[in-house]
């Protein structure tokens, strides 16, 4: 599911309600990650709920390396974020990863509103390892 998809599914819904069983719909589709993944260093730092993120880095993109994500967590509505946040990212070149303002999309699906201060911080930390996974991809490059 694209971020597009997501946002335009987020505006046919008039509650919050809704929406919350909406991203936890979203967290249901994410792929199953191994156990041994559920490891110290993979785990994002910051979140109130445990948050394990993996990165696959494809080095040879036409437009720079190109990063793909894996995660799980602890939370249904967290894996739901989770979700989003690789509708978001996952698939793109890493420079495209540092351009996105994901707290502006997140503002327009108005979940910096809606959610509880400490869902807002775990939702700030999994985008700050996402974009340091990307700086440390382009890093070789540099």
């Amino acid at each position: 599911m694209t971020i597009d998809e997501i946002i335009e599914n987020f505006s046919l819904l008039d509650e919050w309600d809704d929406r919350y069983r909406y991203v936890i719909e979203l967290g249901r589709t994410l792929a199953p990650i191994p156990a041994s993944a559920h490891s110290e260093a993979n785990k994002v730092q910051g979140c109130a709920s445990q948050v394990w993120l993996l990165t696959n880095v494809k080095p040879d993109g036409a437009a720079g390396p190109v990063l793909s994500f894996a995660g799980d967590s602890d939370a249904h509505i967290v894996r739901g974020l989770i979700a989003i946040l690789f509708a978001l990212y996952s698939g793109k070149p890493a420079r495209e990863i540092l351009g996105i303002d994901a707290h502006a999309i997140f503002g327009r699906l108005g979940l910096k509103e809606n959610l509880t201060p400490q869902r807002s911080n775990g939702l700030r930390a999994m985008v700050e390892r996402v974009r340091f996974e990307a700086h440390a991809a382009l890093a070789p490059a540099a």
